[in-house]
């Protein structure tokens, strides 16, 4: 089953790490996706540019509005996601776990993907 694993990143945590600690995470998170291609279960991911480059839209009264990124107060932003195909849900959440912002002032979301049918794949 496929699942994507939404990465929330807490920006004041990542922006106070010093550089030793910001390479330390990438080679973690390198050591990771190489696992995970390994046994075939990633599927893909991407990082997301900085959250000041976002913008959100809404369509009020059919004419859309935009607004920069998500709201302030929010302590952590989307910062990538993965595609994992794995055998269970709770794989999936080991997974989310074992990612940096799982436990470093951030959050892993994991939800199933649908098919093109409209039911879990």
């Amino acid at each position: 089953m496929k699942y994507m694993l939404l990465i929330h990143s807490n920006p004041d945590v990542v922006a106070g790490r010093s550089e030793e600690e910001t390479l330390e995470v990438y080679a973690y998170i390198d050591g990771l996706t190489a696992q995970l291609s390994e046994s075939g279960e990633l599927v893909g991911g991407e990082a997301l540019a900085h959250v000041s480059h976002s913008k959100v839209v809404r369509v009020s009264g059919g004419v859309p509005v935009t607004t920069d990124g998500p709201f302030v107060e929010v302590k952590e932003h989307l910062a990538g996601y993965l595609i994992v195909d794995v055998e269970s849900l709770d794989r999936a959440v080991e997974i989310a776990a074992n990612w940096p912002d799982a436990g470093d002032g951030g959050a892993m979301e994991v939800r199933p993907i649908m098919d093109t049918g409209g039911t879990l794949g």
